[in-house]
């Protein structure tokens, strides 16, 4: 079985609560994006499950890799067999992307069907929460509003069909850590809601990220980017999660020609583009 795990974006992002636990509540829209890794999962020829990571370096040993852990978690539920699984990285790591929890809840997919386990996406999310927030939203791979620490989620129309999306990852990295230690927890005036409702002509400046505000002082390189996608023409732009990838929402259906300009102005740097799905 192959699958393709895709990546994400963060439409605006507030941080809005500091919990007891030491974690954060969210309000942020997850929007799913073409931008795909490759995964193969085959019947193990060794008896043992085993993982081989190829294309983009991964610094984390296999056994500590999101998918190995998807793997035990559904073998803590289902009588699920050994199988060797393959994963070609193209989507790249500490980019606020999910790139690393797609992987993990593509694999609860791929075993859920490959073995006829009967799983429902509930329960499948149910799993997939357990090896990291984001990770359920990968599940049902539609946008999402979503809660708590990520993984409150509910499905939210949004109207960007006939726009492109260009993805940028400057060389910078953000530590989560680094991330949440420069955020003021606060509700916003307006609920996020709100504003993704009206265009999104009207979002420049109302739909925020709250790590920019401390980021991009920090690795300005990354604001630079978001600045240069708007004198590009871009309607919209932001930075994902917590960066470092920043994306900007294009009023135009030709993705191979903004690709082309994308790549020409960011030479060097992981570059995406594509057309909106939903």
């Amino acid at each position: 079985m192959i699958l393709f795990p895709n990546a994400k974006i963060n439409i605006g992002l507030n941080v809005t609560r500091r919990r007891d636990d030491g974690y954060h509540d969210l309000s942020t829209l997850f929007y799913p994006i073409g931008w795909c890794d490759v995964l193969e999962i085959v019947p193990s020829k060794s008896g043992e499950t085993t993982l081989a990571v190829s294309g983009r370096a991964v610094d984390c040993p296999p056994e500590k890799n999101l998918v190995m852990k998807a793997y035990r978690a559904m073998a803590g539920v289902a009588d699920v067999p050994a199988v060797d699984i393959f994963l070609h990285k193209i989507i790249p790591d500490g980019a606020g992307l999910g790139g690393g929890s797609s992987d993990a809840a593509f694999l609860l997919k791929g075993l859920n069907g490959m073995f006829s386990l009967g799983l429902a996406d509930e329960e499948l999310a149910g799993l997939a929460v357990t090896i990291g927030a984001d990770c359920p939203f990968f599940i049902y791979d539609r946008p999402m509003m979503a809660s708590g620490i990520g993984d409150i989620l509910t499905p939210f129309d949004i109207a960007l069909v006939g726009r492109a999306i260009a993805v940028v990852k400057p060389e910078e990295y953000v530590s989560t850590k680094e991330a949440y230690s420069g955020v003021t927890p606060a509700v916003p005036d307006l609920a996020l809601e709100g504003i993704l409702s009206d265009s999104v002509e009207s979002w420049r400046g109302r739909a925020v990220n709250d790590f920019e505000r401390s980021i991009f002082p920090l690795h300005p390189a990354i604001g630079e980017v978001k600045d240069r996608l708007y004198e590009l023409g871009a309607v919209y732009a932001s930075m994902s999660g917590s960066g470092a990838s920043v994306y900007g929402i294009f009023d135009c259906c030709d993705a191979d020609n903004l690709s082309a300009m994308i790549r020409r102005e960011f030479p060097g740097m992981s570059v995406w583009c594509g057309l909106a799905g939903y």
